[in-house]
């Protein structure tokens, strides 16, 4: 079936944010007296709802402290945002701006509930008539319900979507919907997106035209 819809992760996929993120869940994890890193940081949190990450390391901590530090943990996330401490990949405003010309039907799901704010300030809302954030929906990643959000609210079917992701818990989620993914692997990646259906290293390796090509390849 050919593909209508894109359904684009937000960070580390159309801005990067992750350094914005990584810092703010340091800061609040150390406060409360955990050893931090980038390996738990790829492991326990990225591409998890907020209250999902604090739970994985926050294990001798209860309910209401986990939420208490997760929010604290949003506010400096925010806090840094505000300040323009995150970057758009320019390869992703080419590739969004060439779908939108060529009318295919795009939606932004984040884990993350401020994926509306930081696509306004990156200036491609205008973009994406869905927007689907980690409040929108009750189970987050690897739980497929946010890709399905999104594609019931482009009016479209799994199989008329690709979504494109740079989590392995976005990918999971993605491939327990049912959804052809495209795995974005960054250099400091520790996992290889093996799950995913292709892999690039950069948005600018998709060549829209040849979209509905590759992907008939995959399957071969």
């Amino acid at each position: 079936m050919p593909t209508k819809g894109l359904i684009f992760d937000l960070d580390g996929v159309l801005v990067d944010t992750v350094p914005a993120h990584f810092a703010a869940w340091k800061r609040m994890f150390e406060e409360h007296g955990y050893e931090f890193g980038k390996p738990e940081y790829r492991r326990l949190v990225d591409g998890r709802p907020r209250y999902d990450g604090a739970r994985a390391v926050m294990t001798r901590h209860s309910e209401n402290e986990v939420r208490t530090a997760a929010d604290k943990k949003n506010d400096y996330y925010v806090e840094m945002i505000e300040r323009g401490k995150f970057r758009v990949f320019d390869a992703a405003v080419q590739l969004v701006r060439q779908c939108q010309s060529e009318g295919y039907g795009l939606a932004a799901a984040s884990s993350s509930a401020n994926v509306r704010s930081v696509l306004e300030k990156a200036g491609l809302l205008d973009a994406f008539p869905v927007v689907i954030g980690g409040d929108d929906v009750e189970n987050g990643k690897p739980n497929p319900d946010i890709f399905l959000a999104a594609a019931s609210g482009l009016g479209l079917t799994v199989d008329e979507c690709v979504v494109i992701e740079d989590s392995t818990s976005g990918v999971e989620a993605a491939k327990n919907g049912g959804f052809y993914c495209i795995g974005l692997l960054h250099e400091e990646h520790e996992s290889e997106l093996t799950a995913a259906d292709y892999v690039i290293s950069s948005l600018a390796e998709i060549d829209i035209e040849r979209i509905d090509e590759s992907r008939s390849e995959v399957h071969v």
